[in-house]
């Protein structure tokens, strides 16, 4: 304080000292207030949960039968006259709408036919007019008046069919829908009956089951059934299930009809899927598939202790129920937690086993 006496006067000093505390209101926040006011990180809850509780639930017992996607509505269009194939303008996978042309055969076969049948319709009906004049003058009987009535009546027939023939020649749509499969190549020859263009209503699909005879009278009963698609592990709810009434004399199986809800991706005729009619409910101890690991024949899961830590355990499984989860026999019990990223626990697991050995 001495040595600032010199060089500023009392006064100067009080000045100083009262701007230097009015200075302190301006100045930034240290670094460590701004870490304490700041807003702590909070967790998001719509985070995937990386472990689940095993416990055992009712779930429906049922009846796996192996069975193949169709289309309820599904058309075959076939030559009816024959000819080359001129043009082909749609392929597989294309959608086309009702009525749409499809390919153009070469009908010039045809059309000379419907040209001689229109001209002998032409003849036929001047010959009968000429003979209803005559019979009406008395100058023909009247059994030469029916002759003449029913040659006409032919000849309108044959023009009628050769008519319909030369039509042929452009093959439309039958139904709106997808090409699941194109038969023929421009230039190739068709011919009546041969299979040309293979069409099916994605809308509306259905899966085909064989049920053994001595389930049926269990099996009509059921009122609900699930189809599972093993390859993706999904899962679809029946809206309806309709089973014919009669039983196949070789294989001594029924065929079941269940329909699948309208507009469904990914599910296309001629998949393989499994259906499952429901005929009860027990409980079982199930597990997620994401929390089962697969080595070779070993089968196990992850299971989290209370303090965090993970220890892998083998398991044996069942069949998986309904929900796509999978029955577990033995090797947890209920109430225990399972890892749902096994993968990753044992990386982390690994990880940590040489740096407690230090």
């Amino acid at each position: 304080m001495m040595k600032l006496t010199r060089f500023f006067p009392k006064g100067s000093l009080l000045l100083l000292t009262a701007l230097g505390f009015l200075l302190v209101g301006f100045l930034p926040a240290s670094s460590s207030s701004i870490a304490a006011d700041a807003p702590k990180e909070v967790p998001r809850r719509d985070a995937a949960p990386t472990s689940v509780v095993v416990q055992a639930r009712d779930v429906d017992l049922g009846f796996p039968v192996e069975a193949t996607v169709e289309a309820v509505r599904q058309a075959t269009v076939a030559a009816q006259i024959s000819g080359r194939v001129l043009e082909v303008r749609v392929d597989a996978g294309q959608r086309v709408k009702q009525g749409e042309l499809l390919l153009r055969l070469d009908a010039r076969e045809a059309a000379g036919s419907d040209a001689a049948a229109r001209a002998n319709l032409a003849q036929a009906g001047a010959a009968y007019e000429r003979s209803k004049n005559l019979h009406a003058q008395k100058f023909i009987s009247q059994a030469a008046l029916d002759q003449a009535a029913a040659a006409f009546k032919s000849a309108q027939g044959s023009a009628a069919a050769s008519g319909a023939g030369a039509s042929h020649g452009t093959v439309t749509a039958p139904i709106a829908g997808v090409v699941a499969q194109r038969h023929v190549e421009p230039g190739e020859m068709a011919t009546p009956g041969l299979p040309l263009i293979t069409l099916f209503d994605p809308k509306g699909l259905r899966v085909i089951a064989s049920l053994p005879q001595y389930k049926l009278a269990e099996l009509k009963k059921s009122t609900r059934a699930r189809i599972e698609f093993p390859e993706s592990g999904r899962w679809i709810d029946v809206q309806r299930i309709e089973i014919l009434p009669t039983v196949d004399a070789r294989s001594h199986t029924a065929t079941a009809r269940l329909y699948l809800p309208e507009n469904i991706e990914g599910v296309v005729p001629g998949s393989y899927a499994r259906a499952h009619f429901t005929i009860g409910q027990a409980k079982k101890l199930t597990v997620p598939p994401a929390a089962v690991l697969r080595r070779g024949e070993v089968t196990a899961v992850y299971v989290v202790d209370d303090k965090g830590g993970a220890r892998l355990r083998q398991i044996r499984l069942g069949e998986a129920v309904a929900g796509g989860e999978i029955e577990v026999l033995a090797g947890i019990n209920s109430g225990e937690r399972v890892s749902l990223t096994p993968l990753k626990t044992g990386i982390e697991l690994k990880a940590a086993t040489p740096a407690a050995t230090r």
